[in-house]
């Protein structure tokens, strides 16, 4: 598995900080690693913990998030920030500041998932070179395959099952579809569906279907898959990055 991304959540609110920590706990990718109440806490704990990402809230007393942002910019391991706000004027101010994204309170599931994916995009894969293994191992016929997967062009559940549509076989394995998406990551795979999961590498065309969602097709494929409307916005962006 590879390594977890560690975050600082920084905010004066104390609901605040529970609700984002309860909100990341359920990403696996995410590590959070310590949290502060004021703009000097923030930039003790980043340097004691030495976080890869810090959620830090814009408006605090005393020093503020964009104070903390500058100052954190002089540390020897420069983190990511997240910024989070009230208020959506302070959006052009936080990009200045080099953010990877920027959230409105209250939380916003669907835009969380995005700012995540922002940051496993762009943390990840440096941290997954050197753990994430280069085949994922799946048996079939009673051996054991190993796939390389670049050469995956989707995966689904049916039936207790997973299955893993290669581009020159289908395999099936026990593994749930939450475990094959974190065996994935660092590669370019994204959930479109509570039962689909997707190689972007291999998306063709995104098709309007009805209520929201979309149909996706695949490159070399005749299928089309299903994206829920809760998944659309966030592989819209991931497919513009």
């Amino acid at each position: 598995m590879m390594g977890t991304i560690k975050a600082l959540i920084v905010d004066d609110e104390r609901f605040s900080r529970e609700e984002l920590i309860y909100l990341l706990s359920s990403y696996d990718s995410i590590d959070i690693v310590g949290e502060a109440d004021s703009g000097d806490a923030a930039i003790m704990k980043a340097i004691q913990l030495q976080p890869d990402v810090i959620f830090l809230d814009v408006e605090m007393p005393k020093m503020d998030g964009m104070e903390v942002a500058q100052s954190v910019r002089e540390l020897k391991k420069v983190p990511a920030i997240v910024f989070a706000t009230a208020y959506p004027d302070f959006a052009v101010e936080a990009f200045r500041h080099e953010a990877i994204d920027y959230l409105l309170k209250p939380f916003d599931e669907e835009q969380l998932g995005v700012a995540i994916a922002r940051l496993e995009k762009k943390l990840q894969p440096i941290k997954a070179a050197a753990s994430r293994p280069s085949k994922l191992a799946v048996e079939r016929d009673d051996e054991i395959h190993y796939l390389n997967p670049a050469h995956i062009m989707y995966v689904y559940r049916e039936d207790r099952l997973t299955k893993i549509v290669a581009k020159d076989h289908e395999y099936e394995t026990k593994w749930t579809l939450r475990e094959v998406e974190e065996r994935l990551k660092g590669f370019s795979f994204y959930r479109i569906h509570k039962s689909y999961l997707v190689n972007l590498d291999y998306v063709d065309r995104l098709i309007p279907w009805f209520n929201g969602a979309y149909q996706l097709e695949l490159r070399g494929r005749k299928d089309k898959l299903s994206v829920s409307r809760n998944y659309v916005k966030g592989l819209r962006k991931q497919l513009e990055l």
